[in-house]
C-alpha cells in the first residue's frame, strides 16, 4: 500500500499535514507493506528536509501513489482520477460552494473519505483538528479583549510556536475581574480549557458565577444543559436536548447578563435553538462586549457572528442596533472573533495531534481488511457513485437542491 502526502494546493495556504515526518516514520515501521512518497511543498509547516533526514522519500510522484492525503480541499484541476483520497471536502452538509468539487470527484472515479466522517463504530469522530481551534480560538479571544480595550497586545498565535508558548504569553497578562463563559464540552470546548486552566485562571460553578462577583477573573464551562431548558418546563438532559433539540429553548440570556467575554466552543445542531439572538444583543442587560467564537455558524446560533473573520484580519465589531458590522473598538460594538481555520496558526501542533490519531484509527484499517469498518463508513464515493450512506447528496450533486 502506497500512501502519498499531497502537498495543500487550496488558498490561503494552509501548513497542515495529515503525517509529519515522524508520523511517516511511526507508519513504516509498524507495517512492513507500507510505503509513503510526500509531495514536495515550499508551504509545510515541515520542510522537505524534515522528511528526507528520516528517510522518508519527497517526490513529484502522486500518480504512483494508491492512497493520497490532504487537509484541504483539493482543487478540481488538480484530482488525480481513480484514486483514494483523503481530506476535509466540505460537502457533507451539502456546502454549495463544493458541489462542483463532488461532481468533479465522481466523474473522475475518485474513492473519496472525508475526514469529517471517519468514525468508530460508535459513530463517534476519530480524527479532528477540534482541540486545536479550542487552544486557539481561546487566545485570539483574549487578544481581541486586550485590543478592544487597549489593555494589552497579544502577539499573534501565528507567530508562536507551540502552544506552551501561547499559554506563556496568556500567564504575562495582568486582567481585570472579568467573567469569562465557555460554552461546550467536546474537542473545542476542552481545547479552550487547556488554555484557561493553563494561565491559571479560577474555575467557578454556574451557581457562582451566576450569582457571586470576585475580586479575580474567573471562569464558567458550560454544556447545553444549562444553556437551553425544555419548553414543557420538564427537566431535560443532555441526551434528550440533542435527540429532540426543537423541544428546547434557549436558557443562555441569564449568562450574557454577568459574561464579560464569551468563548463558543459548543456544537450547533439542525433545530437547535439560537443561544443568543439579535434581539437578545439589542437587550440593556446584555453585557457581553468579547465573543470568540470557535464554532462559527454564520448568521446563527451566535448572533454577533455575521462572517467568518481571517488570520490576517481576526476581529471586527458588530454592533446590535443597527445589526451590522462596525469598528470593534467602539464602546457600543461586540469585538467578534471569527476565524474559521484557526488550527492553521498552530500548524506543528494541530498536524502532530491529527497525525497520532490517524495512525491509531486509520492506517491499520489499510492492513486488517477494514475489520472495525473504518473505511466503510467513511467511504462518500465509489465506482462513480456516491456510497449508499451518502447518497442523501445525490439531489445537491444534481442541483436540484
Amino acid at each position: 500500500m502506497k500512501f502519498g502526502i499531497i502537498r495543500e494546493r487550496k488558498n490561503p495556504p494552509d501548513k497542515r499535514v495529515v503525517l509529519s515526518p515522524k508520523a511517516c516514520q511511526k507508519v513504516l515501521k509498524a507495517h512492513t507493506k507500507a510505503q509513503i512518497i510526500v509531495e514536495p511543498s515550499p508551504i509545510r509547516a515541515y520542510a522537505d528536509d524534515d522528511y528526507k533526514q528520516l528517510g522518508i522519500t519527497v517526490a513529484s510522484e502522486m500518480d504512483n501513489c494508491d492512497v493520497l492525503l490532504g487537509v484541504k480541499e483539493v482543487p478540481i484541476d488538480s484530482l488525480i482520477p481513480n484514486k483514494k483520497y483523503f481530506f476535509f471536502s466540505h460537502t457533507i452538509k451539502k456546502q454549495p460552494y463544493n458541489r462542483d468539487l463532488l461532481r468533479a470527484i465522481l466523474e473522475k472515479n475518485i474513492e473519496m473519505y472525508d475526514h469529517e466522517v471517519i468514525t468508530n463504530k460508535q459513530e463517534q469522530r476519530v480524527v479532528a483538528f477540534g482541540r486545536y481551534a479550542g487552544i486557539v480560538g481561546a487566545y485570539n479571544g483574549f487578544r481581541a479583549y486586550g485590543l478592544k480595550f487597549d489593555l494589552f497586545n497579544l502577539p499573534k498565535a501565528s507567530g508562536l510556536p507551540d502552544q506552551t508558548a501561547l499559554i506563556t504569553e496568556l500567564k504575562k497578562l495582568s486582567l481585570p475581574n472579568i467573567k469569562v463563559l465557555l460554552t461546550g464540552r467536546g474537542r473545542v470546548g476542552n481545547g479552550s480549557r487547556e488554555m484557561l486552566d493553563g494561565m491559571e485562571m479560577r474555575r467557578v460553578t454556574v451557581t457562582e458565577y451566576l450569582e457571586e462577583t470576585f475580586n479575580e477573573p474567573v471562569y464558567c464551562q458550560i454544556d447545553a444543559g444549562e444553556y437551553n431548558k425544555r419548553k414543557d418546563g420538564v427537566r431535560g438532559n443532555k441526551a434528550n436536548f440533542f435527540a429532540n433539540p426543537e423541544e428546547y429553548k434557549s436558557n443562555f440570556f441569564r449568562f450574557a447578563k454577568v459574561t464579560d467575554f464569551y468563548i463558543a466552543g459548543h456544537f450547533f445542531g439542525q433545530g437547535s435553538p439560537y443561544l443568543f439572538t439579535r434581539e437578545d444583543a439589542k437587550h440593556q442587560d446584555f453585557k457581553i462586549r468579547v465573543v470568540a467564537d470557535i464554532s462559527c455558524d454564520i448568521d446563527g446560533p451566535v448572533a454577533s457572528t455575521i462572517r467568518p473573520s481571517t488570520i490576517a484580519d481576526p476581529i471586527y465589531g458588530y454592533d446590535a442596533m443597527t445589526e451590522s458590522e462596525a469598528d470593534f473598538k467602539k464602546p457600543e460594538a461586540i469585538a467578534v472573533m471569527a476565524v474559521d481555520n484557526l488550527p492553521c496558526e498552530l500548524p506543528r501542533d494541530a498536524s502532530e495531534g491529527f497525525g497520532e490519531a490517524f495512525i491509531k484509527n486509520v492506517i491499520p484499517a489499510f492492513f486488517n481488511d477494514d475489520k472495525d469498518g473504518v473505511l466503510e463508513r467513511a467511504r462518500m464515493t465509489q465506482n462513480g457513485k456516491l456510497t449508499a450512506r451518502y447518497s442523501y447528496l445525490q439531489d445537491y450533486v444534481d442541483g436540484k437542491e
